[in-house]
This record gives C-alpha cells, structure tokens and sequence, in this order.
C-alpha cells in the first residue's frame, strides 16, 4: 500500500491517499480526520499506525507501507 500527503490550498485542507499496489485509490481523508475512511476499507485498527507514518511525512511524498 502507498501512502501520499498533500498539502491543501487556500480553503483546501491537507490530505492523504491512500493507493493499493496497481495505484488505485483505496481512501481519500483529511489529515485531522481518518477515522470513517479507514474503518470503511477495513483498516480502522491500523490507524494509529497509518497516522503515525503520515505525521512523520513530508508533504508531496509517496511511501510504500506494509499493513
């Protein structure tokens, strides 16, 4: 899985993708709120890790994870 942070614009907030192996989009989520997005794709017990990762990123950059 990869994950990319995005940094919003103007109105815009930050946001994370997250992309399974082929690049298809699996979520889309602001960064203050991925609870729904997670538990909907079954990765909700995993989020503090996921978030954990994406504090530590900068933005504009993609990194493959293993979950």
């Amino acid at each position: 899985m990869y994950v990319i942070k995005v940094r919003g614009v103007a109105k815009i907030p930050d946001y994370v993708q997250l992309r399974d192996e082929t690049f298809t989009l699996l979520a889309y989520f602001r960064v203050d709120r991925p609870d729904k997005s997670l538990e909907k794709i079954g990765l909700g017990d995993k989020t503090d890790y996921i978030m954990q990762i994406v504090a530590e990123m900068p933005f504009g950059q993609i990194k493959k994870i293993d979950v």
